[in-house]
């Protein structure tokens, strides 16, 4: 026998629980918001790791900031836990002292700031992660000591309602209260009873509710009348020379105005290529709201999504065939279980990216900008535990010339990984095709102990860009690969070394293949072509039921 207290977690969480009593409201769960600092100070102990609820959308606005407003002296070193480094107060955690290690999955809108963060040594980085490896971590060695998470509604007794944006809540409370954490979540009020429960109160230790819903980001609302011509061209390619020929069903769509183009083409262009009903039927993405038009011409069969979208609500409850709806109508996303679904069960990803490399490797962590993967790493990666077969992963797994001699000669699948981009940003005139990433550097800083990748080049299977498509995976070895890559790069430093001989065979062997290859000219990429060309044509499409954030609203 050891000797050793098997009650050391239990009675470290009896030991907050009483610190934390005088906070709540009659000896309750609730707690007035007036009581949030110090019922933070009272839970959470210098160098603990704690997760602060802030995906790529919904952020516990109210609780960073009560967080980011203790007193350092008191409560420093934590280790932050969490998806998204998003609000000016995550940064101020660092900044005060408060908190000094951090191991996230994105940080869009403070990717400038965490990279002056790191160089000022103000955090240290454990890694950027997709999200369904934090969310692993969290059950290993990542295991929060509280957690701060954001609903909709509560009752009395801790029941939570998330609603629209439950989001990753469940995974975070889970992994928390399973190894006798605490667990405070802010909502916007507390009510007799809940239209459905989505998290239990048995696993809710405090609900402080501040009189407002949570904040959620409009992360993925493009307004088509900022879509260019460049955009619409890429997505014409992508849509013949690789949704036709692939007839990919199963899919989900990164970020950005490109892959918003190719939703806007869809009853366009893509049902003139004859894709409606072969083609983008099942998929696992937030509602955006480009996707409307297609929805409404038939092709979209089921969506599941990673969380929300604001100003989709109406518009998600009225089309139950397509969304995955709770007992209330409210949308049933799971930022977790959507992930799985990415990583096993669709057939391709296609996003975009700020740097890819002479190799085809991929990263959007830049000199300047640590801007983190959040889902790419994990929805773009060819999962070996996949056991289904279809169309579309067969036919890539046979183009593949690797994959026989690996296994044998036992047939096997991939999935189809695709970066597309303009060879030069359009919007700073950065060429995205480098000899070396930035993320190298960034290693060499010792900022990271292995360069942050967010895609590999062996895992990738086809770029496009304006010059064409390389498909990757049909290269035989990495000196192939890197000639396919140079023929798409166009004037870039990675371009310029194109030899015209070394590309002419790569596109008789069907590698490399140019816009006049596959019959697209670039004259007929207009805007005309978009099912919509404003948010106003999304309203009008949607009968009315979407309604995009004023922010969006033009005078």
């Amino acid at each position: 026998m050891t000797g050793r207290d098997w009650r050391a977690l239990a009675r470290d969480r009896e030991g907050r629980l009483a610190a934390a009593a005088p906070c709540a409201a009659g000896g309750g769960k609730v707690v007035p918001p007036e009581n949030a600092g110090a019922l933070l100070a009272a839970v959470i102990r210098p160098g603990d790791r704690v997760a602060l609820e802030g995906d790529n959308q919904k952020q516990a606005d109210f609780l960073a900031r009560a967080l980011a407003g203790l007193d350092p002296a008191a409560v420093n070193r934590l280790h932050m836990v969490q998806s998204t480094v998003a609000l000016p107060d995550h940064v101020a955690l660092f900044e005060r002292g408060i908190a000094s290690d951090l191991d996230f999955a994105f940080s869009g809108p403070q990717a400038k700031e965490l990279a002056r963060l790191a160089r000022e040594k103000r955090v240290r980085i454990g890694a950027i992660h997709t999200y369904l490896e934090l969310f692993g971590r969290y059950f290993m060695d990542l295991t929060p000591r509280v957690c701060l998470v954001a609903a909709d509604l509560a009752d009395g007794r801790g029941n939570l309602l998330t609603g629209f944006n439950t989001e990753e809540t469940p995974a975070i409370v889970e992994a928390t209260s399973g190894r006798r954490g605490i667990v405070v979540a802010q909502v916007r009020e507390v009510v007799p009873r809940l239209p459905r429960v989505d998290i239990p109160g048995d696993r809710v230790d405090f609900v402080i509710p501040c009189g407002r819903p949570p904040y959620v980001e409009p992360l993925f609302t493009r307004d088509p009348a900022r879509i260019t011509e460049t955009q619409i061209f890429l997505a014409m390619l992508a849509l013949k020379g690789i949704y036709l020929p692939y007839r990919v069903r199963r899919l989900n769509h990164g970020i950005g105005y490109t892959t918003c183009a190719i939703e806007l083409l869809l009853p366009t262009y893509g049902e003139a290529l004859g894709l409606k009903g072969i083609a983008c039927t099942h998929w696992a993405l937030n509602p955006h709201p480009t996707m409307i038009p297609a929805i409404e011409a038939g092709f979209v069969e089921s969506i599941h999504s990673f969380g929300s979208e604001p100003g989709m609500e109406e518009y998600i409850r009225a089309r139950g065939d397509v969304f995955f709806l709770g007992a209330d109508g409210g949308l049933r996303s799971d930022r977790l279980l959507c992930h799985v679904a990415g990583l096993y069960a669709i057939d391709m990803f296609i996003g975009l990216t700020l740097q890819i490399d002479r190799s085809g490797n991929s990263s959007t962590a830049t000199a300047g900008r640590i801007a983190g993967f959040g889902g790419a790493p994990n929805l773009g990666t060819n999962p070996r535990g996949r056991r289904h077969a279809s169309e579309t992963w067969l036919m890539a797994g046979e183009e593949d010339p690797r994959a026989a001699s690996a296994t044998g000669g036992m047939p096997f699948g991939r999935k189809l990984v695709v970066q597309i981009t303009p060879t030069v940003s359009e919007k700073k005139g950065i060429p995205v095709f480098v000899d070396e990433l930035d993320a190298v550097a960034l290693s060499r800083e010792g900022l990271f102990p292995i360069p942050p990748v967010m895609l590999y080049g062996d895992e990738i299977t086809h770029i496009v860009t304006e010059r064409g498509i390389a498909a990757l995976h049909r290269c035989t070895d990495l000196e192939t690969r890197r000639a396919a890559v140079r023929a798409v790069a166009g004037d870039t430093p990675v371009g310029r070394a194109e030899k015209e001989a070394e590309t002419a065979r790569l596109r008789a062997a069907g590698i490399v293949r140019r816009p006049e290859d596959l019959g697209v000219r670039r004259e007929e990429a207009r805007r005309s072509l978009l099912a919509a060309e404003s948010l106003d044509d999304l309203v009008r499409i949607s009968g009315g039921l979407y309604r995009p954030p004023a922010r969006f609203a033009v005078d």
